[in-house]
């Protein structure tokens, strides 16, 4: 393809082809009306993904939802937050909190029956020997401090309460509000923090909104209102320094026009082809806008420092195009191949974000060559009059100091060229042991300044509290279907094991064996062999001696154990297995508390018992943990217990705390459990899962970063297939992706170095690396080769690619670099990462072009160079 046939219809028919272009753009930005948005980082996986199936159904068989964590701190009254005024605040937010819901859709809304505040939870109090009662923990507001700090003590007592809702030290307290959709979190937030303010300030109250829910959602939210802000003045900032450089305020607005036409072609293709607006895709026209001007400044570059000579408009743009076509074409194919390879990634979001931003890509090249020869050829001559290098200038030298110190450097490469490669060398090595520093994590809080007030909720919640990140480690019995005689069987050798307790145990073992064998001959049904066998032994016991009583009270108590064998979470040695595995929890210094069946056994086993501590334990036989668990449904909500067991008891649910949500912290937790069972066998066969927001945010990011990495690899290999193509040679190809390497090194190096995670957003970034590195080597190395058969001398041609070719490069570099500065003082730290990215990709890269390469060529140029062919 021929640049001046591809140009030629911009230089005949300008207005007609802008005016084609301009309604096409918005033909495609009609379809943003259909906008929808989705900020949920869950749907970062597929609706299939078997980790993300295994969460709702561990949603739905324990009915449990995310929650929005507000928590009351007063460090200043000698009771902490159990006194009069603050609970009576504490009341006011719980019924207000009962009462959210959206307005234009009422299935968002709190699940106010599971509303975990102190008034709506009840205490557990023992009512005379064997007997419990229980009352509201708070069903008013204290009149006087002795009944906050009777709330105050009920709670404490309560294990299910202490660390969660109120802190141990009593300065805080907790309300844990469910919501049904998670994208309902942000305005749960808003509303609540409007009710404080309207609640009034005194009294040393200070309050805190956070929870993943709240963060995620929030982040959403704002996302897109930083989108709003941040881009354009990304654009006014690119814009200043344009015309810092070219001087000429109309011509600089192409550029502008490209990157406007690019970004809503591609965002109009998205939603038009039935994209949601993810939190990825919404990042789409940051990323667009620097390699959208990219090209754009370069011909307008080679035009500035060209145009005087002709003074023709369409001479120079054509001579402009012809030089910088092909540079172009793979610069942007490089760049579509970079991000086009995430869509290997197994994350939904990121298979679609980076597909669109190759097609924007592609469509920033096109409008690049089409709009910007047409626009030049709508200025009329005088307008160009004052443009550019004069022509005194043209036929000398610039003596600019961007331009003197570029000849310097030139000078540089070429005398000092071994210095350069073993620097090199040097700085890639230690490069080399900072990426092996790099460490793979993530927090969705931590996506917030420090100073923004859902992460500081987040630190002050969590040190007064067990943890505000919730994970659910869900066991399961995996008990093997019996027939009648492999029930038989089974309480044969339940039977033997009683037998052994006893002095006549063998005779009466086998008795029982007897009466049994009997009974499985003429049953008609399980049911039919566990009743008459029960009615058999019953009538041993009712004539039993004293030395026999006990063997036939035990056996007795061996047929429910074998008939409710799948319901083994109320098993005593089950419970207790769930009690050692809380407590290892506990040891891993990651957990600050965990809640299970086990815990409510033990405290109504307790008040049972006339509020003994001693008897804080799980009961020794199955019928005492029954008592307890049908005592506690005796409470207000009877449907609590089914949040960590289900209705059959062939699933547990132990629902873990964590103080910090960072994925490393949460792997070391998986880690430990799976340690932990694999050294301490269960009495029975147990299986266990996670969920839970802070798993899943594991899961989805492990997958993001892995497979990145596999889309980078596979992507690097084509570009540099596609470098050996371009420029026919494989040294030369292998020359080109020396910038593009250098920055990667240099980039993640400093990341590891410096300490910073290899988090969601750098992950991404990685693909931009790829985009903008290969630019400038592909435009330098192709005006070396057009030099070099123009001179038929390196050193001289080494001259000449740093007077106009360098200045382009380095314009672009810090058109873009301070260009996105202003994304640095953007509240979301996203953002800035985007910002200081783009900034440090322009700079090493550039730098790694104009100072690695031309010191490379010098050092090759026996491999590289053949006698010049042509003159240019």
């Amino acid at each position: 393809m021929k640049a001046g046939s591809f140009i030629s219809y911009s230089l005949k028919k300008p207005k007609l082809l802008l005016a084609v272009l301009v309604t096409f753009a918005l033909i495609l930005g009609a379809f943003l009306v259909n906008v929808q948005v989705d900020t949920d980082p869950e749907n970062m996986l597929a609706e299939d993904e078997a980790v993300r199936v295994f969460h709702n159904r561990v949603k739905a068989d324990f009915t449990l939802h995310d929650a929005v964590v507000l928590g009351v701190v007063n460090e200043e009254h000698p009771d902490g937050v159990f006194n009069p005024k603050t609970l009576q605040r504490v009341h006011e937010l719980t019924l207000f909190s009962k009462t959210l819901v959206k307005q234009d859709d009422p299935e968002k809304k709190v699940v106010s029956q599971d509303l975990i505040a102190p008034g709506t939870v009840d205490t557990i109090l023992q009512d005379g020997p064997g007997q419990v009662r229980f009352q509201w923990l708070m069903k008013k507001p204290p009149a006087n401090r002795e009944e906050a700090l009777m709330v105050r003590d009920h709670a404490m007592d309560n294990p299910h309460l202490n660390g969660t809702m109120v802190s141990e030290d009593g300065v805080a307290l907790a309300l844990y509000i469910p919501i049904s959709s998670k994208d309902f979190a942000a305005e749960v937030r808003s509303r609540l923090l409007e009710k404080i303010e309207e609640l009034g300030q005194g009294n040393g109250d200070k309050f805190y909104i956070t929870g993943l829910p709240v963060a995620e959602d929030t982040f959403g939210v704002e996302m897109f209102i930083q989108m709003a802000i941040s881009a354009p003045l990304a654009m006014l900032a690119i814009f200043l320094l344009m015309l810092m450089f070219f001087r000429n305020v109309l011509l600089i607005i192409s550029p502008m026009i490209v990157a406007m036409l690019s970004v809503t072609c591609t965002m109009g293709l998205l939603i038009g082809t039935g994209h949601t607006l993810h939190i990825m895709s919404s990042m789409i026209p940051i990323f667009l806008m620097p390699i959208a001007v990219v090209d754009s400044i370069h011909i307008l570059s080679e035009f500035f420092d060209t145009y005087q000579k002709t003074g023709n408009r369409k001479e120079t743009i054509e001579n402009v195009v012809g030089h910088l076509f092909m540079p172009m074409l793979y610069t942007s194919l490089t760049s579509a191949a970079g991000f086009a390879s995430l869509a290997l990634t197994p994350i939904p979001p990121v298979q679609a974000f980076g597909i669109f931003v190759a097609i924007g890509i592609i469509l920033a090249w096109l409008f690049t060559l089409l709009v910007v020869p047409a626009y030049i050829m709508l200025l009329s001559e005088e307008k160009l009059q004052n443009f550019g290098i004069s022509h005194e200038t043209v036929t000398g030298k610039q003596n600019c100091f961007i331009c003197k110190g570029l000849r310097s450097l030139g000078t540089f490469t070429y005398r000092r060229f071994k210095f350069i490669l073993l620097f090199t060398l040097m700085a890639t090595g230690l490069a080399a042991y900072g990426i092996s520093l790099i460490q793979v994590n993530d927090n969705p809080i931590n996506w917030f300044q420090e100073k923004h007030s859902i992460r500081v909720a987040d630190k002050v919640l969590n040190q007064h509290f067990g943890g505000t990140y919730e994970a659910f480690l869900v066991l399961e019995g995996k008990q093997e279907h019996l027939d009648t005689a492999g029930l038989f069987r089974l309480l044969e050798v339940e039977v033997k094991e009683a037998g052994r307790q006893f002095p006549q145990g063998e005779n009466l073992h086998k008795q029982a064996v007897t009466l049994m064998q009997i009974e499985v001959e003429k049953a008609g049904s399980q049911d039919d062999f566990f009743e008459q066998t029960r009615q058999s032994w019953e009538g041993q016991l009712d004539n039993a001696g004293d030395d026999e009583y006990e063997f036939w009270d035990e056996v007795l108590a061996k047929i429910d154990r074998v008939k409710n064998r799948d319901r083994i979470f109320k098993r005593p040695d089950v419970l207790r297995y769930i009690e050692g595995l809380q407590a290892h929890l506990l040891r891993t210094g990651d957990v600050g508390k965990s809640n299970s069946i086990t815990d409510i056994v033990k405290k109504v086993h307790k008040e049972l018992f006339e509020s003994d501590e001693a008897r804080f334990t799980v009961p020794e036989s199955e019928a005492a943990v029954a008592q307890c668990l049908i005592s506690f449904q005796n409470s207000h909500n009877p449907g609590d217990l089914f949040h960590f067991v289900t209705p059959d008891y062939t699933k547990a649910n132990i629902w873990v705390q964590l103080k910090e949500g960072d994925n490393k912290v949460m792997e070391h937790v998986v880690s430990e459990v799976d340690k932990y069972i694999a050294d301490n066998p269960p009495p029975v066969s147990l299986s266990h899962n996670w969920a839970g927001l802070t798993y899943i945010n594991v899961v989805w990011q492990a997958k993001m970063v892995d497979g990145m990495r596999e889309a980078f690899l596979s992507s690097f290999v084509v570009v540099l297939v596609m470098m050996v193509v371009l420029f026919r040679s494989f040294f030369w190809g292998l020359l080109a992706m020396i910038p593009l390497s250098v920055t990667i090194a240099f980039i993640y190096g400093i990341i590891g170095l410096v300490g910073k995670d290899y988090d969601m957003p750098v992950a991404v970034l990685s693909s931009l690396t790829l985009g903008l590195a290969v630019d400038f080597a592909i435009h330098f190395l192709e005006r070396v080769r057009v030099t070099y058969d123009a001179t038929g001398d390196w050193q001289e041609a080494n001259k000449v690619m740093f007077e106009e070719p360098a200045r382009a490069i380095a314009r672009n570099v810090i058109v873009i670099a301070v260009g996105f500065t202003p994304l640095l003082l953007a509240p979301l730290v996203p953002y800035q990462t985007v910002g200081i990215f783009l900034a440090s990709i322009m700079a090493i890269s550039g730098f790694a072009t104009m100072l690695i390469l031309p010191a490379s060529i010098t050092w090759m140029k026996g491999l590289l160079f053949k006698e010049p062919t042509k003159e240019v």
